[in-house]
């Protein structure tokens, strides 16, 4: 046993996200080197103890709310931790709520990489991140939004709780579900009635209403004067005249995960709002936002599933057990092994993914509609059982809160089910294939050139191409295997493109063979694991 390792304890492990991520650096060779050394600044800002001890105050130390001032007066505030205001912050300032420029590849690929790394320290403080990233496109091109502009693409973070119209820097929320509703928005029962003085005012309320601290929300409302079609409305949190709108906050979520953020219940009471987006067409309005939106939930579960692996390896090259470390063991070693390739094939679509959202080519809108819901399904999946795993591989010190581990577990699963679960993305895979038959045939001529040359991803392949000829209610009772299908063969492509040979061999073979399902089923002996693992997770001095 290593004599720096007293009693057989771990270190703690805070990997700088750049510099210990050869694959990050791959993807991103060809980018600009004023960019990549922008991101290797950020690397090590995240590495510090500082940022640590803000994820970890920030969601220990969850917001608070404060419904009333000491007068008795409604105040329907939320109170954070400054970890949370540091974290927000920090986010801003790295330019990960701003949208990048359409056309610009590199840009959402570097903006893309930068949300990849944070999401890896902390996720709670990225959500309103991420919504007032996705809302820009709508703002600029409403008439009232567009005012709102050039606040939400502010570098500065300001989290002060006055008028929007006397701040610098903005945060964008959202509020779509209805208790009575939840995932079917044509159930949503709030109203929204044109004033004499050129507003619309909302009654109604909100299950979900998220970030209730944002400087305005993007919700779905009933229009009354559009025959009480569902339009999208921009609500501030301040009314024109000074004072507070009309939105109660009638409790926080006690949430499972995601616990630095709040999100809220909330009652409307002639609240004032602005049309964004046509009369009528609200949902259509907000599923092109939550595109973007979606983009960042793989993103968030991608670095989820980093962060977890690279625990779980540095604890068990560090970890002794049965007189030597766990990572010199077999069966750990195919388990660690396993959990590399499955981080590295969701890191590899969450990046080509981000990129191919700044493109205008035929393949690259054919991933954007129709492989963002099958990524969004399948790897914030994955990074359910993945976190679960890497847990499992540090035992009874993964399992307790003085780590990161049990955070990233429980955050896990918010991916799944923010933005539309799984079913929800499974039917908009078949929607996607559906309505656009021309992206479909695309991406799947494609995906014919990148497995010629395997047999088991061709059969695959095959078996999807099946599928899709059924008729409509058999393919929807398969939408599942349709998504996860196709999420994998990009996977697998994407492997072949840009893995060492190896390591895409191990993939191939796994994912489309036997085992796949199960972390630790590899046929993979010592110089494999070595091999995944060490050009992954290389070890510091």
């Amino acid at each position: 046993m290593p004599a720096f390792l007293p009693n057989n304890q771990v270190p703690d492990c805070l990997p700088d996200p750049w510099a210990d991520d050869p694959l990050l650096q791959q993807v991103l060779a060809g980018c600009d080197a004023q960019e990549r050394s922008r991101l290797a600044a950020f690397g090590r800002v995240l590495a510090g103890e500082e940022a640590a001890g803000w994820a970890c105050d920030a969601n220990a130390c969850v917001p608070q709310l404060v419904s009333h001032d000491a007068r008795g007066e409604r105040v329907d505030t939320v109170r954070f931790h400054p970890a949370w205001h540091a974290l927000m912050a920090l986010w801003r300032r790295e330019g990960l709520h701003r949208m990048p420029e359409r056309g610009n590849a590199d840009g959402f690929l570097v903006r893309g990489a930068a949300f990849f790394m944070a999401g890896q320290l902390e996720a709670g403080a990225l959500c309103p991140t991420t919504m007032t990233f996705a809302a820009q496109p709508l703002l600029a091109s409403s008439a009232y939004g567009v005012a709102w502009l050039p606040g939400a693409v502010a570098e500065g973070y300001d989290p002060r709780d006055i008028p929007w119209r006397d701040k610098h820097a903005l945060v964008l929320g959202m509020g779509l579900t209805e208790r009575q509703g939840g995932s079917d928005l044509r159930g949503n029962e709030t109203r929204a009635v044109a004033s004499d003085d050129g507003c619309y005012r909302l009654s109604g309320h909100k299950w979900f209403y998220s970030a209730p601290m944002a400087d305005g929300h993007l919700v779905l409302a009933r229009q009354a004067d559009a025959d009480d079609a569902l339009s999208c409305f921009l609500l501030p949190r301040w009314r024109r005249d000074g004072a507070r709108n009309g939105v109660a906050i009638t409790r926080l979520k006690d949430k499972v995960g995601n616990r630095s953020n709040a999100s809220a219940e909330v009652v409307f009471d002639g609240a004032e709002a602005w049309p964004c987006g046509e009369a009528g067409r609200g949902i259509r309005t907000l599923i092109e936002m939550a595109t973007y939106t979606r983009l960042d939930c793989v993103l968030g579960s991608a670095a989820l599933m980093r962060g977890a692996t690279a625990q779980a390896v540095h604890h068990a090259r560090c970890r002794y057990a049965f007189g030597r470390a766990l990572a010199a063991q077999p069966l750990m070693q195919a388990v660690l092994a396993d959990l590399a390739l499955e981080t590295e094939a969701a890191s590899r679509l969450a990046l080509a993914l981000a990129a191919a959202f700044g493109r205008a080519d035929a393949l690259s809108l054919a991933w954007r509609r129709i492989v963002t819901p099958a990524a969004k399904f399948w790897v914030c999946k994955r990074a359910e059982a993945l976190c679960a795993e890497a847990m499992e591989v540090c035992g009874g010190n993964g399992y307790v809160e003085t780590g990161p581990l049990a955070r990233y577990f429980r955050e896990a699963p918010v991916n799944s089910i923010w933005e539309g679960s799984g079913n929800v993305m499974c039917l908009d895979v078949l929607r996607a294939l559906r309505q656009a038959p021309e992206m479909a045939e695309v991406l799947l001529a494609d995906l014919a050139a990148g497995v010629a040359a395997d047999k088991p991803m061709r059969h695959a392949l095959g078996e999807l191409q099946r599928l899709l000829s059924l008729e409509e209610a058999a393919l929807e009772a398969r939408a599942r295997t349709v998504a996860s299908t196709l999420a994998l063969l990009v996977q697998g492509v994407l492997m072949r493109r840009g893995a060492p040979g190896a390591r895409a061999d191990l993939f191939v073979a796994s994912r489309f063979g036997e085992g796949g399902a199960l972390f630790g089923a590899l046929d993979a002996d010592a110089a494999t694991y070595t091999s995944v693992c060490a050009g992954l997770y290389p070890e510091r001095a």
